[in-house]
């Protein structure tokens, strides 16, 4: 059996849409970041975290890398597991249960980290794509798989 399986276009046109809208995700987060870094700290601050301007920075800076990292597919399988990561810890620091009383809202946004969590796990997974992906990092690829394994 070959190494390499073939891609049909529209798993090679999912694979990039799928990137360019996990990007688009950060990207509009570090945007909003940018345009009011003290309104973040503030909201930072108010969950209880130290040093929340620098906090807000650290984010922004994690955002940009996570941003390009999606794009261009160089070391995608790390990055996408470092926001899943991120994605994880946020739903909780501030969306978790201490916020669920008096705000049903709260639960809807804790949950929906996790459909986005769900999708950065598959992402890592299975790699960019083969199709403007940099390839760089593991292999470019899934952690265990060759590339395109899986895909019919």
């Amino acid at each position: 059996m070959s190494s390499q399986i073939a891609q049909s276009p529209w798993q090679t046109a999912a694979l990039l849409v799928a990137r360019l809208i996990f990007a688009a995700v950060f990207l509009m987060a570090v945007t909003f970041k940018f345009m009011g870094m003290e309104a973040t700290a503030g909201y930072i601050a108010t969950a209880g975290f130290p040093f929340p301007l620098f906090l807000a920075w650290c984010a922004a800076i994690l955002e940009v890398a996570l941003v390009l990292c999606l794009l261009s597919g160089a070391f995608f399988t790390q990055a996408a597991l470092v926001a899943a990561a991120y994605v994880l810890f946020l739903a909780f620091a501030f969306h978790g249960p201490s916020h669920w009383s008096g705000n049903q809202a709260e639960f809807g946004f804790f949950v929906d980290h996790f459909s986005f969590l769900a999708g950065l796990l598959f992402a890592a997974v299975h790699g960019p794509g083969r199709i403007l992906a940099l390839n760089l990092g593991m292999a470019g690829q899934g952690l265990s798989s060759p590339p395109g394994a899986g895909l019919k």
